[in-house]
């Protein structure tokens, strides 16, 4: 049997779009002289559709779609997933199912028995969990299992400490699968591809069956998923594997021996590029934006945030704006220069120090008496966000907002004024990953300068700033950050490790009581196993110290 896998880009609810998407790769998988083609999760819906399912519109446009598009299978078996709803009177009205389809026919159903509601994901919220797989259906003289995503994530021997009692797999290999299909929506995460890679592998080894994996690709609001769509030999050897970050169209012949294995996956800075590249130019077109702008201040979050917009959406759709003020040192504005010139894009210069004369003016009785502080700071950084807004406003340009991960952890950002904007591109890179994703961008040639990645970081915002005036060391800082947000360790456990308990009170401290400013930051891209936003669910207002 020759089959195909389809990882295709598709947009939530774009139902007419997702369809002509489908029928274009179904089409090309039938030139490709497949008798199987594979789509990824919720085909025609896109995911996550969150609670655009509780609209009883939304599910009867997808079952349409179904209807429509099993009319068009001739001459190949498609499998794809959508949504089905329960007719038996009790629990969640809905399934998350994948369906059979060849002939014009829909040859077999099934539902997702595993329903994630870890992390990002919250499927239980609306779909009901099929107890048991509903079986096997044979096609092309072959016995096969179609899973869904988190079926395939539950073997004992790769998770020790199982989330689910029940392994769909496990079950189906019982009842004589002769083949595993797996449809995904897998989102990427740092790792992610190379336990995809063992899953796969272990269970085509452990079974002694082919297993199919297909993802999806593209980016989804802060989620970008990766494809890497594969496909492993009933010994558990790797036959296929598409591409990263890019639609592909993976194919193979499960009766010949494997080929060469493909290459390894690319090292970090690499991944966490590209996926932020993928996420941002998604993010930015399916919000119907062509252009977006960046605030230039010379300094290295503004420069990789320009990098990835640059190579995203084209060095003609990106505009920076260099707001100096008073503070400003006169090497950061060049900064900024070379590198518009370097990357080919837009700059403008718009100095703030008259503007920002006026609000001390406007304030100066209200605050006579009071010394120079955070205030005076946070009006700057407001005023460059008014700025931003004001670009955007008149020409329809989308802003990014320049914060990192590290920043964003301790509240070392001003609302409505560096957050301001409709995408927060690295804000899920900590402060050290920032610098080693632009040693990799200037590993060729020196797109970013390197005065940029060498000087001491300073938002510039009183004289003679550094960042390292008010936060420890930055290795310090991400190392207990890591800890603390993406591994959930206590103060304690951190402490255990070496680290001063002082600081380690005070960085605890700062990340918990600037709750509140992150609930009010644009959705940022998600990298990381732990990333700010809606997969990391903590209430602003508690007193819990860990």
């Amino acid at each position: 049997m020759k089959v195909a896998l389809a990882q295709i880009n598709t947009v939530v609810g774009d139902f007419e779009q997702n369809l002509h998407i489908v029928q274009d790769w179904l089409g090309r998988a039938r030139a490709a002289g497949a008798d199987l083609v594979v789509f990824p999760e919720l085909t025609f819906a896109g995911y996550p559709p969150k609670d655009l399912l509780e609209k009883r519109s939304f599910v009867d446009k997808n079952l349409e779609i179904l209807q429509r598009f099993r009319r068009d299978v001739r001459g190949i078996a498609a499998v794809v997933g959508y949504i089905s709803r329960n007719e038996s009177g009790s629990g969640k009205p809905l399934f998350n199912s994948a369906a059979l389809v060849a002939d014009g026919q829909i040859l077999h159903s099934t539902h997702k028995c595993l329903l994630p509601t870890y992390d990002v994901f919250d499927e239980a919220r609306h779909f009901e969990p099929c107890s048991r797989a509903l079986g096997l259906v044979t096609y092309r003289g072959r016995r096969i299992a179609l899973t869904i995503c988190e079926d395939f994530w539950n073997d004992a021997q790769l998770f020790p400490r199982r989330l689910y009692r029940y392994d769909p797999v496990e079950d189906l290999a019982g009842q004589g699968a002769g083949l595993f299909i797996n449809i995904n929506a897998s989102p990427f995460t740092l790792g992610k591809p190379e336990l995809r890679r063992r899953i796969v592998t272990h269970a085509a080894g452990k079974y002694g069956v082919p297993v199919l994996l297909v993802n999806q690709v593209g980016g989804y609001d802060e989620i970008v998923f990766d494809g890497g769509s594969m496909i492993a030999a009933a010994g558990g050897e790797l036959m296929a594997q598409g591409r990263a970050f890019e639609e592909d169209l993976v194919v193979a012949d499960l009766t010949l021996p494997p080929a060469a294995l493909p290459e390894a996956a690319a090292e970090p800075a690499e991944q966490i590029y590209r996926a932020l590249v993928l996420g941002t130019r998604d993010y930015t077109r399916k919000c119907g934006f062509r252009q977006v702008v960046i605030g230039l201040s010379g300094g290295v979050d503004s420069a990789l945030v320009a990098c990835l917009a640059a190579a995203a959406l084209g060095p003609e759709n990106v505009t920076g704006i260099a707001m100096p003020s008073m503070f400003s040192a006169p090497a950061s504005l060049a900064d900024a220069e070379a590198l518009a010139r370097n990357l080919g894009i837009r700059l403008e210069i718009i100095p703030i120090t008259a503007v920002y004369d006026s609000y001390l003016q406007q304030l100066r009785t209200l605050f006579a008496g009071r010394s120079f502080d955070t205030t005076e700071e946070n009006l700057q950084a407001r005023i460059r966000g008014n700025l931003l807004m004001a670009f955007s406003n008149k020409f329809g340009a989308m802003v990014l907002s320049t914060g990192n991960k590290s920043e964003l952890a301790v509240g070392y950002s001003t609302l409505y004024g560096d957050m301001c904007g409709g995408l927060a591109v690295i804000s899920d890179l900590l402060k050290t990953q920032v610098y080693e994703v632009c040693r990799w961008i200037n590993r060729t040639r020196p797109v970013i300068p390197e005065s940029t990645l060498t000087k001491a970081p300073s938002a510039e915002l009183r004289p003679n700033q550094t960042d390292q005036d008010e936060l420890p060391p930055y290795d310090i800082l991400d190392a207990v950050l890591r800890l603390y947000i993406e591994e959930q360790q206590s103060r304690r456990e951190i402490i255990e490790r070496g680290f001063d308990p002082a600081m380690v009170d005070r960085i605890v401290g700062m990340v918990d009581r600037n709750e509140y400013k992150r609930r009010q930051a644009p959705p940022g891209l998600k990298v990381t196993g732990k990333a700010f936003g809606f997969g990391r669910r903590l209430p602003i207002v508690h007193r819990f110290t860990y």
